[in-house]
């Protein structure tokens, strides 16, 4: 296991806990480089239903740590390794095949809110601080951070936040759509876990479909819903195939829990 970058299971339900308190659980240069692998692990696992990621302490995660900011090897764009690292890790996280949930408390800065806008949802209690802050450093945010932003706040917070670099309290980012939950001091830990039981006990084929199909719709282009039409195609025969929706009808029929088959 990479250093500061902690993996504990219960049952379905894995923790990937980022493990630097002395820095708010900043990520150096070599946890971005890292993170990718640790996330291939996990997914190959069939036995990991949902991924929760947090941060030891108090933080969640304060971004990146700034002193590895020039340190690469081209003078001329010495984030340049960096960015790539960076980018591999959201890509590895946003694509994640089970549901992934961003447990956060107190500091969710820059690489902090890139980390949770790559979960599929994010959970919050009253200490979660956000913001998005390469104004502060000149920093050019990417592209692929800059949308994964925008599809969850909209154009107008999302140059708000990069405009400015300010940070927003919970209540803030729950109302622009930055959280989806907002959970009373105390209840983060324990809803979140039982959130993700919940999670856990579904057809895991119907959260994979799902993940899919709003991801292509997302993107965009000339034709989203055909892209999408598509992607769904595959799973409408994969669900008949694999005895899926045969097991939620008998399930649903008898009154039971479901044991559905399908893994993944």
């Amino acid at each position: 296991m990479a250093e500061h970058l902690r993996v504990s299971r219960d049952d379905a339900v894995a923790v990937l806990t980022i493990d630097r308190t002395d820095k708010r659980n900043a990520l150096t240069a070599d946890m971005w480089a890292a993170l990718p692998g640790v996330l291939a692990e996990l997914a190959a696992d069939p036995d990991v239903r949902v991924l929760v990621v947090t941060g030891a302490g108090p933080s969640f995660c304060a971004g990146a740590d700034i002193s590895d900011l020039l340190g690469g090897p081209d003078a001329e764009d010495p984030m340049a390794q960096l960015r790539r690292d960076n980018l591999a890790a959201q890509a590895a996280l946003r694509d994640f095949p089970r549901p992934t949930i961003a447990m956060i408390r107190g500091h969710c800065i820059g690489g902090g809110v890139e980390l949770a806008t790559c979960c599929d949802l994010r959970f919050t209690d009253p200490t979660g601080v956000f913001g998005v802050t390469p104004a502060k450093v000149g920093i050019v945010y990417t592209p692929t951070s800059t949308r994964q932003l925008m599809d969850l706040v909209g154009v107008a917070t999302t140059r708000y936040l990069l405009y400015s670099g300010e940070l927003v309290d919970a209540e803030t980012a729950l109302r622009t759509g930055l959280v989806d939950r907002l959970l009373a001091a105390g209840d983060l830990a324990g809803e979140v876990r039982r959130f993700a039981e919940v999670l856990a006990s579904r057809s895991a084929l119907t959260q994979r479909a799902a993940k899919e199909v709003t991801a292509a719709l997302a993107l965009g282009g000339d034709d989203p819903e055909g892209v999408a039409e598509q992607v769904a195609g595959r799973w409408y025969r994969e669900t008949i195939a694999s005895g899926e929706l045969a097991e939620g009808v008998a399930a649903f029929t008898g009154r039971r829990d479901p044991r559905f088959p399908w893994t993944g």
